[in-house]
């Protein structure tokens, strides 16, 4: 009886410290993954702020002519595009939006180096058109953005 009692007391330790060391386990487990989940979110922090940094240069240099309208609509709504809650953004900042689609259909970069003159200067008239009609909404929408103190 006695050694029968031993064995379970023996068993019983032996179960504990396998419990006890998985317990372990789970616990760093689960401090590494929320270590994990804090670098994740760190680093959406930081792509966060390089995406607001470059819509703030672009409105900046869209409103100082160092690129041309169309060019900043379309690059500050990708940019607005990739941050979180991209529809608020996409209702926020329309304008931008609607030149990048209105002239989605224009070639860019090698297609355009492709292009006829006699084709590449349709397309510009219909950009340049495009540019006079949105160009209001796109300067105001470019003011807002600097105006704000962070895009939120």
């Amino acid at each position: 009886m006695n050694i029968l009692l031993i064995v379970a007391v023996v068993v019983v330790v032996v179960l504990a410290g396998v419990a006890a060391y998985f317990l372990y386990q789970v616990r760093q487990l689960e401090k590494s993954r929320a270590q994990a989940q804090q670098l994740v979110e760190q680093a959406a922090q930081e792509q966060k702020a390089r995406c607001v940094k470059s819509i703030r240069f672009l409105a900046q240099g869209l409103l100082e002519d160092r690129l041309s309208i169309t060019e900043g609509a379309m690059r500050i709504s990708v940019l607005l595009d990739s941050l979180e809650q991209a529809e608020h953004y996409r209702a926020e900042y329309t304008s931008f939006h609607a030149l990048a689609e209105a002239t989605a259909h224009i070639p860019i970069l090698e297609d355009w180096k492709k292009l006829p003159i006699k084709q590449k200067l349709v397309f510009d008239d219909q950009r340049k058109k495009l540019e006079a009609d949105h160009r209001e909404f796109v300067v105001d929408a470019s003011h807002r953005i600097l105006a704000v103190a962070e895009l939120s």
